[in-house]
């Protein structure tokens, strides 16, 4: 197996659109939550939302805006961002060993929702004639393959609330055991129509909103969590051979060391202890790191009364009680839940806290919860944190959990 070096960073996200952004206004606890102001939003029960500042026709010629879904529009500027950074890496390379990988959730759901608004909402039949092509979850990684010029494999991870580190998992296996010689790898969420956030009320796992400040709602590992709020956003990770990026003076970002999966095959929603354990357990297997080696955690962290309180358990499950002594941020305080982009930006997030030295919080956490007694970092940076490696947690709904070791570039 070969070392597996990160290269290009690109992201479009409420915390910004470049990493210098996400990484300053997380450091500094600034939320990306806001209160929706949209026609829609008097029939929400709770309109907020972690929203992109993002002018698609600024980004993009306005002949592709309309080809594409805004979640194919994140994932598209977020990728010409990496490669960018990767200064060089697509060049010279063998388009045939070279390859894309995205995760979403929800794909299209923009485009979907508006075709179902013209044909049961305005009783018409005029459905747009890109619909398919622009709602289909697949469409982000095809468009990143034709700009690009990537002729290897193109592939489309759906897993919910891991898909985009399942995502980032199998584009590492398949450049550490030799297939490809670069991988674009990461996922978008789009998932702000009308249609997903009723959907996502009517599961009951939306937080209430905080009347005093809206972009305090979504409270991580906090006794007084009510749930997620959901959020949009793309992040994209260039990766390749250690020696490669070494050998072509690549600026290098991080180091993937390990990924590891497990099935809760228990429950469609409730999560398991066992199963994030499992995962856990298993990235470090095949980073063949030792669980005292771990310096920092990015937690799951949705703010839903059972994901945390299991979260938390999982983790002393797998560190005994070295557990306590292990800084775990939940970013998503800040930037909410992406959905299936969710595990991309947190790995951004994970891989730029370890260049800069720096925990980052977990915001809004006032009222500590006895089922919730680990260090969450509260409410600010720990500066001067130097973490070597990493985990990046992700766990979704059906019960498939993903998890990424990552160490610091040296």
């Amino acid at each position: 197996m070969r070392r597996v070096a990160v290269s290009g960073l690109g992201v479009v996200s409420p915390l910004g659109n470049s990493a210098a952004e996400v990484l300053a206004h997380a450091r500094a606890g600034r939320s990306g939550v806001r209160r929706l102001e949209i026609p829609f939003a008097h029939r929400l029960t709770a309109p907020i939302a972690a929203t992109a500042s993002f002018d698609e026709g600024l980004a993009f010629d306005p002949g592709k805006a309309r080809m594409l879904d805004r979640f194919s529009l994140l994932a598209l500027f977020a990728a010409n961002q990496a490669v960018h950074g990767a200064h060089g890496a697509l060049v010279d390379v063998d388009r045939a060993r070279a390859g894309v990988f995205v995760g979403t959730g929800m794909g299209g759901t923009l485009t979907m929702d508006s075709g179902y608004q013209t044909l049961y909402g305005e009783q018409s039949d005029r459905i747009k004639p890109f619909t398919i092509l622009m709602g289909m979850h697949n469409a982000a990684a095809a468009w990143i393959g034709i700009e690009h010029d990537l002729r290897g494999p193109n592939m489309t991870y759906s897993t919910a609330c891991s898909s985009s580190t399942v995502a980032i998992g199998e584009a590492w296996m398949r450049v550490a055991c030799g297939q490809l010689d670069v991988a674009i790898a990461g996922g978008a969420e789009a998932p702000l129509s009308p249609g997903s956030l009723k959907a996502w009320e009517a599961l009951h796992t939306v937080a209430t909103m905080d009347a005093l400040d809206p972009t305090a709602s979504c409270r991580p590992f906090s006794k007084n969590r009510s749930g997620m709020v959901l959020g949009e956003g793309a992040a994209m990770l260039v990766i390749e051979p250690w020696d490669r990026a070494v050998a072509r003076g690549a600026d290098i970002l991080g180091e993937i060391l390990g990924y590891g999966q497990s099935n809760d095959a228990s429950h469609i929603t409730r999560p398991s202890v066992e199963g994030q354990a499992a995962a856990m357990n298993a990235a470090l297997r095949a980073a063949g790191v030792d669980g005292h080696e771990v310096d920092a955690i990015n937690a799951h962290g949705t703010g839903t009364q059972a994901n945390d309180r299991c979260e938390t358990a999982a983790i002393r499950a797998v560190f005994g009680v070295r557990a306590d002594q292990i800084p775990i941020s939940a970013t998503k305080a800040m930037h909410g839940h992406l959905l299936g982009a969710a595990g991309a930006l947190e790995c951004v997030l994970s891989l730029l806290a370890m260049q800069h030295e720096v925990a980052l919080p977990t915001m809004h956490l006032q009222l500590p919860d006895p089922d919730c007694d680990l260090d969450y970092v509260p409410n600010a940076a720990r500066e001067g944190w130097a973490a070597q490696v990493m985990l990046s947690n992700s766990f979704a709904f059906g019960g498939t959990n993903a998890v990424l070791v990552l160490r610091r570039a040296r």
